[in-house]
C-alpha cells in the first residue's frame, strides 16, 4: 500500500465525550478530507443530548458510518457480549487502520484487530489518554490494568501518546513499551485563535469540563468559599455533566453560595467562554486537555493546576500553575486575576501567542497519518 493510497479508519471509544471525544472529531474532520474512509464505535449508554448532537455534526464525514451500541465502563462478564457485538460491527467495515482511544476502546479494539488481522493486514493504534494511567499502581484494580495494558502490548502496533507526561507515566506504571511508541500533541485549527470577548454578564470565573472529583471542581468550589469567606465573593458558572453533580450542587448551598454560582448543561467550548471572565481548571489529574489549549487560544485569563501535560502546553509559563488540591493556592491564584485583570489579560496573551506556533491541528493529523503508515507497512512485510 503507497502512502497515497486512501485508508479505511475506525475509531472506537467506549465513552464519546470531553476532551478524548475532540480529539477524535478532530481526526475524523482531517481524515475525511483528506480523502480517507472513516468510521466511529463507541459507547451508547455514555453522554446525552450534546454528545449524541456531536455526533449527528460528525455523520456526514463518517464513510463507514457511526454505531453505537452498549460498552461497560468496568471490566465485568458483560465485557463478552460487548467484544461480540464490536466484532460483529467493525468486522463488515474492513478497516487498515483501528485507533483505540482510552482504556476499554484499547482492550476491545486491540484484541478485534488481531482477529481481523488473521485475513488481512490492520493497524492497531492504542491512544491511552490518561485512562487506565490514572489508577494507582499500589491499587488492587491498577495492578489488574496495568497487567491488562502490559499483556496488550503483544497487539498492540503503535502507542500514541498526547503529551511527553502520558508517555513517562505509562514508562513508570507499565514499563518500558514492547511496542514503537510516539508523542503526537493535541492540535487547534486556525480560527480557534479568534478572541472570544465575555458576555456584559459574565461570571467572574468560570469551569467547563466534567463533573467529577478527577477534575477538582470539588477543590474549585472550595477556593470560591475561602474567597467569600474572606470578604471577597467572586461568581462563577460550572459547565458541565457527570456524576458527582448533585454533589457539588449540594456543597454550594451547604457554603452559602447559592446566589453566587450557578449550574449549565454541557455547551460547546466557545460558547461557554464567554460565560466567564476567567476560567479555573482545577484538575487532579489530566494529560494533555484540550480545555487548556482551547482557552489559551481564546484569550481567557486562565488558572490551572501543575498537574499532567499542562506544564507543557504552558511552557516558559508553567511557574504561573498552581498544585493539584489545594484551594488556598488555587483561591490565591483567583484572588490575583481579580485584583489585577489589566496585567491578566497582558499573560493571557503572552500565553496565547506563545502556543500559536506549538499546537496545530494539522501537524497533529498529519504526525498520527504517518504512524499509521509506519504501522502498516509493518504488518504487511510481517514485522
Amino acid at each position: 500500500m503507497s502512502d497515497a493510497t486512501p485508508l479505511r479508519i475506525v475509531h472506537l471509544v467506549r465513552s464519546p465525550v470531553g476532551g478524548i471525544f475532540r480529539h477524535i472529531a478532530d481526526l475524523i474532520g482531517a481524515q475525511a478530507a483528506a480523502g480517507h474512509s472513516v468510521g466511529l464505535v463507541c459507547d451508547s449508554t455514555t453522554g446525552g443530548a450534546f454528545e449524541e448532537a456531536r455526533i449527528a455534526l460528525l455523520r456526514p464525514k463518517l464513510a463507514l458510518g457511526a454505531v453505537r451500541l452498549p460498552i461497560p465502563r468496568q471490566i465485568s462478564p458483560a465485557d463478552v457480549v460487548a467484544l461480540t457485538r464490536v466484532s460483529r460491527t467493525l468486522a463488515p467495515l474492513a478497516p487498515d487502520v483501528l485507533h483505540c482511544h482510552g482504556a476499554k476502546g484499547g482492550a476491545f479494539g486491540r484484541v478485534v484487530g488481531t482477529w481481523l488481522g488473521r485475513s488481512r493486514p490492520v493497524a492497531r493504534l492504542y491512544a491511552p489518554h490518561g485512562g487506565s494511567l490514572h489508577y494507582d499502581p499500589a491499587s488492587l484494580e491498577g495492578r489488574l490494568y496495568f497487567r491488562v495494558e502490559r499483556a496488550l502490548e503483544r497487539l498492540t502496533d503503535s502507542l500514541i501518546h498526547v503529551s511527553a507526561y502520558e508517555q513517562r507515566v505509562y514508562v513508570e506504571k507499565i514499563g518500558p513499551p514492547r511496542c514503537p511508541a510516539v508523542v503526537v500533541r493535541n492540535g487547534l485549527a486556525p480560527e480557534e485563535f479568534e478572541p472570544v470577548a465575555p458576555d456584559p454578564d459574565a461570571a467572574d470565573f468560570l469551569y467547563l469540563g466534567m463533573l467529577r472529583d478527577l477534575k477538582g471542581v470539588d477543590v474549585f468550589i472550595e477556593a470560591l468559599a475561602l474567597l467569600e469567606s474572606r470578604g471577597r465573593p467572586r461568581t462563577a458558572v460550572i459547565v458541565g455533566d457527570g456524576p458527582d453533580e448533585a454533589r457539588y450542587r449540594a456543597m454550594v448551598a451547604e457554603r452559602g453560595l447559592g446566589s453566587r454560582v450557578r449550574f449549565q448543561k454541557s455547551t460547546p467550548a466557545r460558547e461557554a467562554f464567554a460565560l466567564g471572565r476567567a476560567i479555573v481548571v482545577p484538575s487532579r489529574a489530566e494529560s494533555m486537555p484540550y480545555v487548556v489549549l482551547e482557552a489559551i487560544a481564546a484569550g481567557l485569563p486562565i488558572v490551572a493546576t501543575r498537574v499532567g501535560g499542562i506544564p507543557e502546553i504552558f511552557g516558559r509559563h508553567s511557574d504561573e500553575l498552581v498544585p493539584p488540591g489545594d484551594p488556598e493556592a488555587l483561591a490565591a491564584a483567583m484572588a490575583g486575576i481579580c485584583a489585577d485583570p489589566d496585567a491578566a489579560r497582558e499573560a493571557a496573551l503572552a500565553r496565547r501567542t506563545h502556543i500559536s506556533g506549538e499546537f496545530s491541528l494539522a501537524e497533529m493529523a498529519s504526525r498520527v497519518e504517518a504512524v499509521y503508515r509506519a504501522a502498516l507497512r509493518r504488518r504487511s512485510s510481517g514485522d
